[in-house]
């Protein structure tokens, strides 16, 4: 089949290079900044398009290109329509998550602050909607109760090249059953930017858990503050320290390990920039 493809990322690159041997790949469509897909369509005589195709000569580029199926894996921008219906076949995209829970960005990181303990990812039609076009395949993926946001794209990494092979065996046979999305069952989140990482120390533990594992390396990661000294954290996990109801939520109980009270409990943290522990005592209240 011949096959257009939105890509950007190293999820992008992954997916490029399995169809490069799989597939008669017509064009690309990327961003200015995911250089590596640039270099390796270049390397491979790939025609690409690079940049916002709102913004950029996208009518021209596609002007006499025929396509049988058109695949988006972690596309940074909006589909023109015309793009959309150049296939003869199928528009897909691959969604993060299993839809239609979790549509919008970065799901899996919501997954695991949500304390998810399944995420998974769709392979469905792309339409006017945001993530609400009719499903082709889902896969399960588990969460595990110390995966953090990278750990969850490592699995992608594996997972989205296989589904989009097995979606496009299936249409090459014309077994493919696109099924309608239940709205009602429809959860949507946002775009998550560095300042939603704050913690608030009156959460319980398990949220904070949870909120740390999700934002973790290579994101910006959850942070607090001690007066103007932002302090960000990589890791936590449970203490075993016992509970004081008298002390504030924040309250440093511990500097080694550092352990700071919740309102259910303790975590103990791991500092992104171990400097900052000298910024601490014990009694210090952490989020003021």
């Amino acid at each position: 089949m011949r096959i257009g493809l939105l890509v950007s990322g190293g999820l992008g690159l992954i997916l490029l290079e399995k169809l490069k041997n799989e597939c008669h790949l017509i064009f690309v469509f990327t961003d200015i900044n995911s250089r590596s897909i640039i270099d390796f369509c270049k390397s491979n005589n790939i025609e690409c398009f690079i940049g916002n195709p709102r913004m950029g000569k996208c009518a021209s580029f596609i002007t006499g290109k025929e396509i049988d199926v058109l695949v988006s894996v972690n596309y940074l921008f909006l589909i023109e329509q015309d793009v959309i219906e150049l296939p003869k076949k199928y528009a897909f995209n691959i969604h993060g998550s299993l839809l239609p829970k979790y549509r919008g960005r970065t799901p899996h990181v919501w997954a695991i602050i949500n304390g998810e303990e399944n995420t998974g990812i769709t392979a469905h039609l792309i339409d006017e909607g945001c993530d609400t076009g009719k499903i082709l395949k889902q896969v399960n993926i588990p969460i595990e109760n110390d995966d953090t946001g990278a750990n969850i794209l490592e699995k992608f990494a594996f997972a989205y090249p296989e589904l989009v092979t097995d979606v496009l065996t299936q249409i090459e046979k014309g077994t493919i059953s696109p099924i309608t999305q239940d709205n009602t069952l429809a959860t949507y989140y946002g775009k998550r930017t560095p300042e939603d990482g704050l913690i608030n120390w009156d959460w319980c533990k398990e949220r904070i858990y949870n909120w740390i594992r999700a934002q973790a390396p290579p994101y910006p990661g959850s942070f607090t503050f001690l007066g103007k000294s932002k302090i960000t954290f990589v890791s936590s996990k449970f203490s075993n320290l016992g509970f004081n109801y008298d002390l504030r939520n924040g309250t440093v109980l511990a500097l080694d390990p550092l352990t700071v009270k919740t309102n259910n409990g303790a975590l103990e943290l791991e500092l992104a920039n171990k400097e900052d522990l000298k910024l601490l005592t014990p009694a210090l209240v952490l989020g003021n």
